[in-house]
């Protein structure tokens, strides 16, 4: 195996969503998908259905009506001890991802809360927790970061960090997922452990609509207003900052068409090719 296409998707419930990943399965040959708000609890999740798409392995957290996050998998998954949300939901699934050698690698997939309205901790308890969620990851990929472990980051961050990853910065400095709290404690974590955004690695700092992976379900036609922000991550860590690069622009893929299907997750599916040749 010298390729691997890596998914992080918010579906926004996967028992509805099960036939638009089985589509998108088909059309883009994912290898690994990382799943986040699944909306439902691991016995209701549909097993079989994803086996049909290939999926052998598949490791869940879920939690009944809402959060939950899901890891499927052509190759086989070893679940990881973490720990992140100080609320006890379910957001987040850590593995580790079996190649049959070298290549294997760990691969984090995270629904991070969104945070309300008030970009204010002491006020609102909803971004405190969310605050705390991402202390929580820079504690643990710091601790680890001399490790040179083989790691990907994938999921819902539910922040745009750059000026670019929303149709306008000027206009939402002041709204959740854009202000400069949440842009600083990003970046803290990206810092951290030393990793590589990809979307920005791939395709520089001047790209804009092509890297938006949201567009609220208020929004009728995307395509027209285009107010989307990038909210949808895929990281890798040193040791895997080679494998990405070698796909250039080509191997990070925003696929917004998927938001245009019928009865879509207000999220696009966004893929990463590793490349261990």
């Amino acid at each position: 195996m010298t390729k691997i296409k890596l998914t992080s998707w918010n579906v926004n419930s996967v028992r509805l969503r099960a036939p638009q990943i089985a589509r998108f399965t088909e059309e883009q040959q994912p290898d690994i998908i990382g799943l986040q708000e699944i909306k439902c609890l691991e016995e209701q999740f549909p097993f079989d259905e994803f086996k049909a798409m290939g999926f052998a392995h598949i490791e869940i957290s879920g939690q009944k009506g809402m959060h939950g996050a899901a890891t499927v998998s052509k190759f086989p998954l070893t679940r990881m001890d973490t720990d992140f949300c100080p609320e006890g939901h379910a957001r987040h699934v850590s593995t580790l991802v079996d190649l049959g050698g070298k290549n294997d690698f760990e691969f984090h997939n995270f629904y991070i809360p969104a945070g309300g309205d008030e970009p204010d901790p002491k006020a609102n308890p909803k971004f405190a927790h969310k605050m705390e969620f991402i202390d929580r990851m820079i504690d643990y990929f710091g601790d680890r970061s001399a490790e040179n472990a083989r790691q990907v980051l994938v999921g819902d961050f539910n922040i745009a960090p750059h000026e670019n990853d929303v149709w306008s910065h000027k206009q939402l400095l002041k709204v959740v997922s854009h202000t400069q709290v949440e842009v600083d404690i990003l970046n803290k974590l990206l810092a951290c452990g030393g990793f590589t955004d990809c979307a920005r690695a791939l395709h520089g700092d001047a790209a804009k609509q092509d890297l938006f992976s949201w567009w609220s379900y208020r929004s009728r036609d995307i395509n027209k207003s285009d107010r989307g922000r990038r909210l949808d991550h895929i990281w890798v860590s040193p040791a895997l900052k080679q494998a990405a690069e070698k796909t250039k622009a080509a191997g990070h893929k925003i696929h917004r068409p998927c938001r245009l299907w019928e009865r879509p997750s207000d999220h696009a599916p966004v893929t990463q090719i590793l490349d261990f040749s």
